[in-house]
């Protein structure tokens, strides 16, 4: 819809509330001589309470209003197309369709009648008779075309919204709206051949347009039509040599036909490029990942392409490449990655965690004391937190901080029998250093207890 673009002011500010057909009516600068001049008077001053009790939003009254003014000249539109909007603002929505018809029948070129008309349809969901009424006001604005096609899609008259896609894009050329609408009826009506027929007539138009290849290979994609998704990214690289976008499709072609070199020139294009989104970018390492698992020649690519993205993209780039160094048991690496995370993302949980638990495999004590401490202040209740503090204070000797970590963070494990027989542990532990060999032994029990149960 398009109401928005209409300016009404002539229902906003005093005399302009009235059409010039009602004036002609009404001449509200004349003498009264008569019972005429009376009801003239009463009219004017009806209508305008009409207006007023609307305007603070007292619709019944507005409506009490109108339809007296209504029954002094029944001939005035704007009468009709006024009782329309209070009784829809009533809900009374079967009073306002036929208000709103009336003031339509009386004046049938009034654009903005014809307008609130649609609007009331469009929000009734009462597509038939939008599409009528948008019908007619494409007469007067243009631009309610493409509210025309969205309703002969609602309606499903595909052929006809195509058609009259075609004509838009004719005469204004492609737009990513427009586009939409159509992508949308060839999904309704699996046209796929279609939309590839269409896609292939825009490039043989306009071959310096880089979007119409990138639509089409994804298209091909989307029909497993690999080779032909293919062909036209190659197509695209030698009219386009400088395009980024293109080799989101490209690395995985090259990686498909084992061509690893020129797979990863694509990726490390693709997380260098200020073009591609930060999320397409992640998917791509995340493939450079998987890659380098089964291809470990090539890690030290994968840690210049990480390097390559940008400051405010790295952290999540970082963080997969410590997850590929743990799961080649690279800990020392990965919990360089994990640190470098911290410089942009200090507050990532995530990473805190890893990082926390390699400070204990490294058995480096003091770090994961002070760290879980100053971690716990952010997050007090994470209880892996309060597990690594009492685990590094038992081996530091310190078995009182111990328990008070772990008896604090006992309480928030939920569902996790584990993580509270590690607790249970640790706390056996604490009072084995202190000589309490009773708590400690309860504890202990406390722990093989749900080992054995789980």
């Amino acid at each position: 819809m398009k109401r928005n673009n209409l300016i009404i002011l002539w229902l906003l500010f005093g005399m302009i509330f009235i059409p010039q057909t009602m004036r002609a009516q009404v001449d509200f600068n004349k003498t009264p001589d008569d019972d005429l001049g009376d009801n003239e008077d009463a009219f004017q001053e009806l209508f305008y309470e009409g207006l007023k009790q609307k305007s603070i939003e007292n619709y019944d009254r507005a409506v009490e209003a109108f339809l007296k003014c209504i029954e002094i000249d029944k001939s005035v539109p704007v009468l009709y197309f006024e009782l329309g909007k209070s009784y829809n603002k009533l809900k009374n929505f079967g009073s306002a369709e036929d208000a709103f018809k009336k003031a339509v029948d009386k004046d049938p070129n009034n654009e903005w009648f014809l307008d609130e008309l649609y609007g009331f349809y469009a929000e009734q969901n009462q597509h038939d008779e939008a599409l009528k009424t948008v019908e007619q006001l494409v007469k007067y604005h243009p631009d309610y075309k493409e509210d025309l096609v969205t309703l002969l899609i609602k309606t499903e008259k595909y052929d006809e919204a195509l058609k009259l896609l075609d004509e838009l894009d004719a005469e204004l050329g492609v737009s990513v709206t427009r586009d939409m609408m159509r992508n949308n009826v060839y999904d309704l009506t699996g046209r796929k051949e279609e939309q590839i027929e269409n896609l292939q007539s825009r490039i043989k138009r306009n071959p310096n347009k880089e979007s119409n290849y990138l639509a089409l290979i994804f298209r091909y994609s989307e029909n497993n039509q690999k080779e032909k998704a293919f062909e036209t990214a190659k197509q695209l690289l030698n009219t386009h040599p400088n395009s980024q976008l293109v080799h989101l499709a490209l690395y995985k072609f090259y990686l498909d036909d084992n061509e690893p070199e020129k797979a990863i020139e694509s990726m490390k294009i693709v997380v260098q490029s200020t073009a591609i989104k930060p999320e397409a970018k992640l998917k791509v390492l995340n493939d450079f990942v998987s890659f380098v698992q089964q291809y470990p020649q090539y890690q030290s690519e994968l840690v210049e392409a990480t390097s390559m993205v940008s400051e405010a993209e790295n952290g999540k780039s970082l963080m997969e490449l410590g997850h590929y160094h743990l799961s080649n048991n690279n800990k020392e690496k990965a919990l360089e990655s994990f640190e470098k995370v911290l410089v942009s993302e200090p507050n990532n949980i995530l990473a805190l965690k890893n990082i926390l638990l390699l400070y204990i495999d490294f058995e480096t004590y003091d770090l994961a004391k002070s760290k879980s401490s100053e971690v716990l202040e952010k997050f007090p209740s994470q209880p892996l937190f309060y597990l690594i503090n009492g685990v590094a204070c038992n081996a530091l000797g310190v078995p009182n901080e111990a328990i008070e970590a772990l008896d604090a963070g006992i309480d928030y494990i939920i569902d996790d029998p584990k993580m509270e027989a590690d607790f249970y542990l640790q706390l056996s532990k604490a009072y084995t250093l202190l000589n309490n060999t009773v708590k400690a032994k309860t504890f202990s029990d406390k722990a093989k207890q749900i080992q054995s149960s789980n």
